[in-house]
């Protein structure tokens, strides 16, 4: 057994490992054995072991598996992470699944973390041991004890906000910045349509539109969410399971019709959504929580000019300067009460497939996040 002084965690080699561990000592040690040599880091090439949440095959929840995995030191440009808080989000059901690919099996989940870095690579600036960061999008691999991450992907987190309000903010709501700024730009006056009004970016679309000046419509699946999209300043929910969410809508605007839809539903709401379009709206299909959305003929956009947008955070995001300001906007709105974060449930690290069962079967409301069960 041999003790990583960094880690001060134990890890266990294999024979060999030792004698290629003695052999690159004696190696550096007559070759380095200098009065003036700097100190010779000999446990930097190793790895240490954290537990996390691995995927080797694609499935339900129940292919979460909660198991050792080793972490390495930050390269150049990169910096070691030790999570504080988790969020959870639809996204990694899309992964866990196969609707989304990822790069190799077996992979970690989670694009979204708060914590604290623990080392930097070498040669980095402007990042330091004891930084509170936050990031959310790429890479993807949040559903561990520890992370190797990008310097350059992490924000600083403003250390008056909890972590946990950070974990369950930072990707949702940088996904709403962009939808109502930058995608479509609200503006007061405008008409908004939200799916899933209760949900983690349902809730916080319903907020910040309100603050917008627009009129807010909502469709959510029971009283409860009613009330919940209600105090979240939705001016109109729809209850899509007692009446159709399209008349309702067209009965709202008086026939107008609204001039954004924002669909994160997908293939049971995307017809819906496209007739509830006003003159020249913008469908805005940024998920698909019920299956992927059929092909779309382009004539069916002709009768109304109507736009039509598959958009992903990364695509406005891809400058620093344009992450830092998407995330500036998000913790400013936290903090000035804009934003008001519902954190309905947090479940420990090992817990994910129970988070990812309840996110599918609809039984949460705002967001869930995991907190590492080290922290």
């Amino acid at each position: 057994m041999l003790l990583n002084p960094r880690f001060n965690k134990l890890c266990t080699w294999r024979e060999s490992d030792q004698l290629s561990l003695l052999s690159v000592s004696l190696r550096l040690v007559s070759t380095n054995f200098h009065p003036q040599s700097k100190p010779i880091r000999f446990f930097k090439a190793f790895a240490t072991m954290v537990k996390a949440i691995t995927v080797h095959e694609l499935g339900g929840p129940e292919v979460l598996k909660w198991e050792d995995v080793e972490v390495g030191e930050p390269g150049e440009g990169e910096i070691l992470v030790k999570h504080k808080a988790i969020g959870v989000n639809f996204i990694d059901v899309y992964y866990r699944k196969g609707v989304y690919k990822a790069e190799k099996l077996p992979f970690i989940p989670g694009r979204e973390a708060v914590g604290v870095v623990t080392a930097v690579g070498q040669g980095l600036t402007g990042r330091k041991v004891g930084d509170l960061v936050a990031y959310a999008g790429n890479p993807m691999g949040s559903y561990a004890e520890e992370q190797i991450l990008p310097a350059n992907q992490v924000v600083p987190f403003p250390s008056t906000l909890d972590p946990i309000l950070g974990a369950a903010v930072m990707l949702k709501g940088m996904t709403v910045q962009y939808l109502l700024r930058s995608c479509f730009k609200v503006e007061p006056g405008h008409t908004i349509l939200v799916h899933a009004a209760a949900g983690g970016v349902g809730s916080l679309l319903c907020q910040w539109g309100e603050a917008l000046g627009a009129t807010v419509i909502g469709t959510v699946s029971n009283e409860e969410k009613a009330a919940q999209a209600a105090e979240d300043g939705c001016h109109h929910p729809i209850i899509y399971t007692q009446e159709n969410f399209v008349e309702r809508v067209k009965e709202i605007t008086k026939g107008q019709g609204v001039h954004v839809v924002y669909d994160s539903v997908g293939k049971d709401t995307f017809q819906g959504s496209l007739e509830c379009l006003a003159s020249r709206g913008y469908m805005v299909s940024f998920g698909q929580s019920s299956g992927m959305v059929d092909p779309v003929p382009m004539s069916v956009l002709a009768p109304k000019s109507l736009f039509l947008t598959r958009p992903s955070l990364m695509h406005y995001t891809t400058t620093r300067d344009e992450l830092l300001r998407c995330a500036g906007e998000v913790f400013t709105a936290v903090a000035n009460g804009v934003l008001k974060v519902r954190v309905t449930k947090t479940y420990p690290l090992s817990e994910a497939a129970k988070a990812h069962a309840d996110l599918e079967a609809r039984k949460t409301t705002g967001s869930i996040v995991l907190i590492p069960d080290n922290s």
